[in-house]
């Protein structure tokens, strides 16, 4: 339950919507137990055909009646104890400490009637039937109040729920913002999905049921439990003997419910993991008719989760009954004592005292009501059990997401950084994703300003990686990456980042319009930036002549409402927008039409002017672009030089030329 406090903790900033909702509560169990306690005057008083005022003048008289009655048993048992002999004192003195004892229990009574007795004079009717209007009246008065302040108070704990959860989310989304590019490897998105929506819901449910029920359920069963104690709080005592084990199999069962929530949530991630994949690659589902065997698939996943919810639902049901027949069975132990004590007229149980004064059956039958008062709130509670130990057990895992730290995060004294103007030095880098399988091995290579590197080699040689290294999408396992002299660890990512422009082979547009998608990355930018930036990119045309509505016009989810070439240039008008120091262009025109690559090119050979460029292609005539030209294997650079030198020299570019090159050539 640490992490599911953690959560409440965000809750308990809210103070005055947590006091405003603990006080709603309380006024609720007040008047819960109120209404249950006007059952004494109904029975003792109304149905017996009395007036409250004459109930009241009928008690003070009974009381004194008692009183004369016990004075006369201390006057006569301490003349007794005055005479007699040390083998019957101990008898003598026994009753006379009874008789003292019921003596000032009578007195007691006879100053609370008293107390009383103004009040009942003044406010309450004087015949009978009109008591029972006027006590009906109250008690509906009190239940209408009460249900006004419950309502208060649901709808403050909604708010202190939603409030938590948008925190939460926050957060969630804040870290996970700068966490580095390994961590989205080992947490996929759809698990992040699952986290981010699944589980904070079921935290937000969580929160919702500690700040409600969980406050309003206890003190509605507090009230009634001191309804009852005022009544005779020793037979309260006996009456909950059975408590300890009530609460021994609850807590079995909540570590239970626990371990189950976490499988099913762990479950649900594996839900939308499916979920995600299918919809995401249902061009290639289609194309390979592989519907019957995605619906086996969902389907096999579906039925764990149906099973891990059924698993629950058998834990979960076990609670109400349990906490059922226990209740029952308190009840009952109360009745059977109660019932000898009254019926007896006895004040001892097993030689304990348990009242001063004899149990009468009015107050009897409503500490019996008291405690069925009791009963309903701690069904209600055994509801809400199931959704805290879920709230727990989905509070580890966004907190297990939550408290990491990124590997690659700005150091605690960073140096400012001015725009690149020197070189870029690999200085015996190697790097691995998995420990002893490196995909980057000792590369020492120095890029000079303005210079444009291009980088060939097989797939899967550590090209993109060497690139992702500028940019500090990772850091060197061994070695460092030198930008003007300063290691890129010393570096803010901020200042770093800000200098350099990237486009990818996957072109990612966000659904927005074509207007912020070109200047996402350079926000102070003006409309007037933006359409130059397009213009020099070859898509300011086809922006204003294709699209309805131009610069406004939404591009859709990942910008599927536009063609690949289309895409491709807004990306390189954001890159353009942003004028950067170091440009990286990794696959950038492999998946595009002829006439966007041409465009491209076009561009390309302009904008690369005095910025150091470093190019990952298969295509010739963008190779035409480079200085120089590094060749990758293995995660290794295994030459390095002009076009001409390395057909001259190198036989795995030669080979790379002849498949590749000189057929697009």
């Amino acid at each position: 339950m640490n992490n599911f406090a953690r959560t409440l903790q965000l809750g308990l900033r809210y103070r005055w919507t947590v006091a405003a909702s603990v006080c709603c509560s309380l006024v609720v169990a007040v008047l819960w137990g109120g209404n249950i306690g006007a059952l004494y005057p109904l029975v003792d008083v109304c149905f017996q055909g009395h007036s409250l005022r004459q109930w009241v003048d009928g008690s003070i008289e009974k009381t004194r009646k008692n009183e004369a009655e016990f004075q006369a048993k201390v006057d006569h048992a301490t003349a007794e104890l005055a005479k007699a002999d040390d083998a019957s004192r101990p008898k003598l003195e026994s009753q006379l400490a009874g008789a003292q004892a019921r003596l000032e229990a009578e007195q007691w009574a006879e100053q609370k009637y008293l107390r009383l007795k103004p009040y009942v004079e003044r406010y309450a009717p004087n015949d009978p039937f009109m008591t029972v209007v006027y006590l009906v009246g109250l008690v509906l008065a009190g239940t209408m109040v009460k249900d006004l302040f419950m309502a208060l108070n649901a709808v403050l704990v909604d708010r202190l729920a939603g409030l938590t959860a948008f925190d939460l989310r926050n957060r969630f989304y804040r870290r996970t913002l700068r966490m580095d590019l390994a961590s989205f490897g080992e947490n996929g998105t759809s698990d992040l999905v699952s986290r981010f929506t699944y589980d904070i819901d079921n935290v937000a449910g969580g929160v919702q049921a500690f700040f409600g029920r969980s406050i309003s359920e206890p003190l509605k069963m507090l009230v009634c439990l001191a309804g009852a104690a005022w009544i005779c709080w020793p037979l309260l005592v006996f009456s909950l003997v059975i408590v300890p084990l009530a609460l021994y199999l609850i807590g079995r069962l909540a570590k239970t419910l626990k371990r189950a929530n976490r499988r099913a949530l762990e479950q649900m991630s594996s839900l939308y993991n499916v979920l995600v994949e299918t919809l995401n690659g249902i061009k290639v589902v289609k194309a390979f008719t592989m519907e019957r065997q995605e619906r086996r698939r969902f389907h096999k996943i579906n039925k764990q989760c149906f099973r891990k919810g059924m698993r629950i639902a058998f834990f979960d049901g076990l609670i109400n009954p349990v906490t059922e027949l226990l209740g029952i069975c308190t009840i009952c132990v109360a009745i059977l004592l109660g019932a000898y004590l009254a019926l007896n007229q006895k004040t001892h149980l097993l030689g304990l005292r348990i009242s001063d004064r004899p149990l009468d059956l009015p107050s009897l039958f409503v500490f019996y009501a008291w405690l069925v008062g009791v009963s309903d709130p701690a069904r209600k509670l055994a509801d809400v059990y199931n959704r805290l130990q879920r709230a727990s057990a989905a509070s580890d895992r966004v907190y297990q997401l939550l408290d990491r730290e990124p590997g690659v995060r700005d150091m605690k004294h960073v140096k400012p950084m001015a725009r690149h103007r020197r070189d870029v030095v690999f200085d015996q880098v190697s790097f691995s994703y998995v420990p002893g399988h490196n995909v980057l091995e000792q590369i020492d290579l120095k890029i000079a300003f303005g210079e444009t590197i291009a980088i060939v080699g097989p797939n899967g040689c550590g090209k993109s990686t060497l690139a992702s290294m500028i940019l500090r999408f990772f850091d060197p396992t061994v070695g460092s990456v030198h930008l003007d002299g300063a290691n890129l660890r010393d570096v803010r990512l901020r200042d770093l980042r800000s200098q350099i422009g990237l486009v990818t082979q996957e072109t990612l547009l966000f659904d927005d319009t074509v207007f912020n998608n070109i200047r996402y990355g350079s926000p102070w930018a003006t409309r007037e930036e933006v359409i130059a930036a397009a213009k020099q990119a070859h898509a300011h045309n086809f922006i204003e002549q294709r699209l309805d509505h131009g610069y406004e016009t939404l591009v859709g989810s990942q910008g599927n409402r536009l063609s690949g070439g289309q895409r491709q240039r807004i990306a390189l008008a954001r890159a353009i927008l942003r004028d950067p120091a170091i440009l990286i262009l990794d696959e950038a025109t492999s998946q595009i039409d002829l006439e966007s690559e041409q465009l491209i090119h076009k561009v390309l050979q302009q904008f690369i002017r005095n910025r150091t460029t470093v190019i990952i292609t298969h295509r010739l005539e963008t190779l035409a672009l480079a200085d120089r030209i590094i060749v990758m294997e293995a995660g290794r650079i295994t030459d390095l030089g002009t076009h001409e030198q390395l057909l001259a020299r190198s036989d795995l570019y030669r080979r790379l030329y002849q498949i590749q090159f000189k057929n697009t050539a």
